[in-house]
C-alpha cells in the first residue's frame, strides 16, 4: 500500500546531526518511507493533507515497565500502552516486568518470564504500539549459559540491574559483559530504590558495570548527587532521562550533556507504570521541559525522544528516512498557544497537540484524546480514516 502525506509546515527527522528536513510531503509504501522531499506528488492509495501540521518521528519511550497485554497490576490501569499512543508514543522498550505479581527470581523462572514476555509482546502490538519486552532482572547465580539460553530464545534486553539481588558493579560486571557480546541491550537502576527490595546505586557501581544505558539518570524517583549524575554524563554510556524524575536533576544532567557534546547519548523514557502513576503524556512533557528549560533546540529534543534511542536499541524506527519503518505523529501548536507549530510549542513549554499518528505507514488514530486540540489536524482525502480518531 502506498501513502501519500502533503502539505506540512515541517518535517522534524529524529536524528540528532540533522534534525530538520527540506520537506512538506512524505510518500511511504509498504510500511516504509520512500520518498521525503517537497511537490511530492505520486500516485497513492491514501492521500493525507497535513493541512499545516507537523512531522515527528513517533515517539520511543525508552523506559515502561508491562507486564502482559494493555494491563498494569501497579496502578491496577488497563489500557495504559494505548493511551501512551495519544500521547505520540509509538514503540515502548521494556526495563523489566518487574510489576507481575509473583515475579520469579530463581534461574529458571526469571529465565521462563523474559521469554513468555519477549514472545507475548511480539504477538500483540496493543492499539498498534510496538512494544519490545522480555528484559530479566539479573540475579545472583546467573551463569554465561543462561545468556546465550535467553539470546537464542530471542530476548535482547537486560532490565534494570539494581532491582534483583545483583547490586554491586563487581558481580553485574561479567553478566553484561557476557549479555553485550551475544547483542544484548542493558539497563542499570542509579538513584534511590524504587521498589521493595532494589537499593540506593550510586556512579561508582555503575561505571564498574558499564551498562549501555545509565537508567533515569535524573532518578527513578529519588535523584543522584549532582557529582555522580556529571560522572555519568561524561561516561560515554547512553544517558536516560525520565518523566517519572527529579526535574532539577533532569536540568543538571542535560546541561552537562549539551556542554559536554554529548546530546547524541541522551535518551528519553517514562518510567512508567510506576508510584508516578500511568503518565501518558509523559514524554511529550519531557520534551516541552528540556526545551522551554533545558536550552536544548526543540527539534534536537525531539531526536532524543526518536533517533537517539532507535539507535541505542538498533531499531529500524525513529527518524523520517527512506527505508526506516513509518512512524508518525502529526503534531501542532495546542490550540490558543501563544505558539504557532508545534516546535514552537515546545519552546515555550506547551504540549503539541496531536492530530493523527501512524504506525507503519497506516493510520491508527486521529486526534489525541490525551493532548490539547491541536490548531490544525491532517484530513484524510483518500482511503480509509484513522481507527479511533475523529476531526
Amino acid at each position: 500500500m502506498r501513502t501519500l502525506v502533503t502539505g506540512l509546515s515541517e518535517v522534524v527527522t529524529g536524528d540528532v546531526a540533522a534534525p530538520l528536513a527540506d520537506a512538506d510531503s512524505l510518500l511511504i509504501e509498504d510500511g516504509r518511507f520512500v520518498a521525503i522531499g517537497r511537490g511530492v506528488d505520486e500516485d497513492a492509495d491514501v492521500v493525507i493533507d497535513a493541512n499545516g501540521a507537523t512531522a515527528f518521528p513517533g515517539l520511543i519511550d525508552s523506559h515502561v515497565h508491562p507486564v502482559f497485554g494493555d494491563w498494569t497490576p501497579r496502578q491496577r490501569t488497563s489500557d495504559f500502552i494505548e493511551s501512551g499512543l495519544h500521547g505520540g508514543v509509538t514503540t515502548a522498550i521494556s526495563a523489566g516486568e518487574v510489576h507481575l505479581p509473583g515475579r520469579p527470581k530463581d534461574i529458571v523462572g526469571l529465565k521462563a518470564l523474559a521469554i513468555v514476555a519477549q514472545r507475548a509482546y511480539a504477538n500483540l502490538r496493543p492499539a498498534g504500539v510496538k512494544v519490545r519486552a522480555g528484559a530479566p532482572i539479573l540475579e545472583l547465580g546467573l551463569e554465561q549459559h543462561d545468556f546465550a539460553e535467553l539470546a537464542d530464545a530471542g530476548v535482547s534486553l537486560i532490565g534494570e540491574v539494581g532491582l534483583g539481588s545483583v547490586k554491586t558493579g563487581e558481580a553485574a560486571a561479567p553478566m553484561l559483559a557476557w549479555a553485550r557480546a551475544l547483542g544484548f541491550v542493558s539497563t542499570f537502576h542509579t538513584g534511590g530504590p524504587s521498589i521493595a527490595g532494589s537499593s540506593a546505586i550510586r556512579a561508582d557501581v555503575v561505571l564498574q558495570a558499564r551498562p549501555d544505558i545509565v537508567g533515569h539518570v535524573n532518578g527513578g524517583t529519588t535523584a543522584l548527587p549532582d557529582d555522580d549524575i556529571e560522572a555519568l554524563v561524561a561516561s560515554g554510556m547512553a544517558i536516560e532521562i525520565v518523566h517519572c524524575g527529579n526535574l532539577r536533576a533532569a536540568l543538571h544532567a542535560i546541561g552537562h550533556a549539551r556542554e559536554g557534546g554529548a546530546l547524541d547519548r541522551v535518551i528519553l523514557g517514562n518510567d512508567a507504570p510506576s508510584g508516578t502513576g500511568v503518565v501518558p503524556l509523559g514524554i511529550l512533557r519531557t520534551m516541552a521541559h528540556l526545551a522551554s528549560l533545558g536550552g536544548i533546540a526543540p527539534e534536537t529534543v525531539v531526536a532524543l525522544a526518536t533517533g537517539n534511542t532507535a539507535r541505542v536499541h538498533r531499531l529500524q524506527t525513529g527518524t523520517i528516512a527512506v527505508g526506516r519503518e513509518a512512524d508518525v505523529a502529526f503534531v501542532d501548536a495546542p490550540q490558543g498557544s501563544a505558539a504557532t507549530s508545534a516546535l514552537g510549542a515546545l519552546a515555550i513549554g506547551d504540549v503539541p497537540g496531536i492530530g493523527m499518528v501512524m504506525v507503519d505507514g497506516s493510520a491508527v488514530i486521529g486526534r489525541s484524546r490525551n493532548t490539547p486540540p491541536a490548531a490544525r489536524v491532517p484530513a484524510v482525502i483518500k482511503g480509509p480514516s484513522a481507527a479511533g480518531g475523529g476531526h
